[in-house]
């Protein structure tokens, strides 16, 4: 692998754990998004924190700092590279480095590397997502449920072997990151969008 492709992947991951969330809330409102509701830095707990702006703004940034290393990976024609670089900016979010890698949960950024990349596994991905919210009102049950979908839609499209990896891999830590959730549901704790409860998503 080049020097090129080298440095595009460390951008690619600390470009992702910008904690926008965080710096965007701070900015804005001088809250600690951290030191409310679920403590979580992505859109939907900025959201309840900073306000609708707040989380607006914060979901447009996790979804482009996705976005735009891959895009320019996809550029360079070497599958390999542009799912190393998704992976990179998805775990950059997840486990930020400048946040001690405590991060987010990883579904806006994971929707951001698949814009340029699998836009059409994403849009299946993102209308399940959208369904299930519609139907549960559970930010978490509809991000699990997108997680899962995710690979299956990309075979079902013939995404190559480094695309089927690292829509696996999204779907395992997504997954993961929403066990917190998980058991909230499970006690019946977990609040609906929407309801008197707010979502820990």
């Amino acid at each position: 692998m080049s020097i090129e492709s080298l440095l595009l992947i460390a951008a690619a991951y600390l470009l992702g754990a910008i904690p926008f969330g965080l710096l965007l809330t701070l900015w804005l409102t001088g809250r600690d998004p951290r030191e409310f509701g679920s403590g979580n830095i992505g859109a939907t707990n900025a959201s309840r924190t900073g306000g609708k702006k707040v989380g607006l703004l914060t979901l447009f940034a996790d979804i482009a700092k996705g976005a735009l290393p891959v895009a320019i990976a996809v550029q360079m024609h070497d599958e390999w590279l542009v799912a190393a670089t998704a992976c990179a900016a998805f775990l950059g979010h997840i486990f930020p480095v400048y946040l001690r890698f405590k991060g987010g949960k990883g579904v806006a950024t994971m929707f951001g590397v698949l814009i340029p990349w699998q836009p059409l596994a994403g849009v299946i991905a993102f209308t399940v997502w959208l369904a299930a919210l519609g139907i549960t009102r559970y930010v978490a049950v509809a991000s699990i449920l997108a997680g899962l979908v995710l690979p299956l839609a990309a075979w079902l499209l013939g995404a190559s072997l480094p695309a089927m990896l690292a829509c696996m891999l999204f779907c395992v830590l997504m997954s993961l990151r929403h066990r917190s959730n998980v058991e909230r549901l499970l006690a019946g704790t977990e609040n609906r969008v929407g309801g008197s409860r707010k979502s820990a998503a």
